[in-house]
Parts: structure tokens; sequence; C-alpha cells
């Protein structure tokens, strides 16, 4: 029997205008992260979802909240999907560690896999603790479709595992998933089909007058 599972990253944080590592840092959202919440949960009670998932860290449960309460549903919270441990990157941006060690960012940029960031977690690791909780989720709700709220990374590394592509290129294949957009997979027993990526829940802004 076919899942769907309706992957989403969490709303903005207050960390993203400087681009900062996250990581499994508990990073508040901004305004605007919780409008993109409130409205991915008025999406949700369109779409005909029949669980909700997410993360442990704040900013994955804040999000998926509105969508659990507007469907009266109570939120899985997975362990596996907390966001990626960066380590040595944790809370930091890439220019700053670019100047303190330019040869670790080369590295990370040409394969994030066996580039990974001094003392973060493996990136094989995550895929494996990601993809086994998607896969959970689709065995408990066989048939159903699941809202699972996660992270950039976190997502994008399971997104590879599951459809087979190489785990350290992960930033090229998927450069990045936005705030609030859902990717839809399918898993069905072992296959893994990709059915869109990265499509907005908030409608479009209202042309200007005139």
């Amino acid at each position: 029997m076919t899942t769907r599972l309706l992957l989403v990253r969490h709303g903005e944080t207050e960390w993203h205008a400087e681009n900062r590592y996250a990581g499994v840092t508990d990073v508040a959202l901004t305004p605007r992260g919780v409008a993109q919440a409130t409205g991915l949960g008025a999406w949700a009670t369109r779409s005909g979802v029949d669980a909700v998932a997410c993360s442990p860290l704040s900013r994955a449960r804040l999000t998926a909240s509105p969508a659990a309460v507007g469907l009266g549903l109570a939120v899985e919270v997975q362990e596996g999907l907390r966001e990626v441990d960066f380590g040595w990157g944790e809370g930091r941006t890439i220019e700053e560690m670019a100047e303190e060690d330019p040869e670790a960012v080369r590295r990370f940029r040409e394969d994030a896999e066996s580039g990974a960031f001094p003392g973060s977690e493996p990136v094989a690791r995550a895929a494996a603790r990601a993809t086994a909780s998607l896969r959970d989720l689709a065995d408990r709700h066989p048939g159903g479709s699941v809202l699972v709220v996660a992270h950039n990374t976190l997502l994008r590394i399971a997104l590879c595992e599951l459809l087979g592509l190489p785990l350290g290129r992960y930033r090229r294949i998927f450069p990045r998933l936005d705030n609030g957009a859902v990717t839809e997979i399918e898993i069905r027993g072992t296959e893994t089909a990709l059915r869109c990526l990265n499509v907005p829940t908030a409608p479009p802004p209202a042309p200007a007058p005139g």
C-alpha cells in the first residue's frame, strides 16, 4: 500500500537573515516563520492529511502545531527527524568558517559526506535515522497522507537516501528546501517516488493595485 509523505521545512528562524547553520540549536521562529506555520496549517486542513509528525526541535514543533490543531490530531514527535548536528559549523556562517579554515569549507562544498564539518554527525548516520523515521511513519499510516515537519539538511539527505542518490551531493542535487514548502514523496514497501519538490503552501501575494 502506498503512503504519501508531505515533507516540509520548518518556518523561518532568527538565524535565517545571517544564514547560520542552526543544526541542533533550538532557534526561535521569526514572525514570518510563525505566519508560515499558520499558512501551512490552513493548507493542511484542505489537503487530506491523516497524521502530523515532526522533529523534536521547537522550530519544527511550532511549525507543525497549527496543522495538528486544525486537523484535530496529536503531533507525533520523531527523534529521528532532528536536524543534523553540524559540530564545528554549529551556529556559524560559511563565511565565518572560511575565514578560520578555508580548506575545511572547500572539502565540505566538494563533497558534504566525506568533507563534513569536524565534529559533525556523519551524513550516513543522519540518513539512516531519518529514513528509518520516515519508513516507520509510512508503515504506521498505510494508504494515508502524513505531514512531516523537519529540517533543510536532514530532509535533503533523506531524499537522497530514499531515491538512491549520492549522499555527499545532497547540496547540489537539492540546493534548498524553502520554509513552509511541501515536497511530496510516495513510499510503497522499499520503493520511493518523488511526486513534487518545494511547492509553496502560501497563496501568491496579491498584485499591486493599478
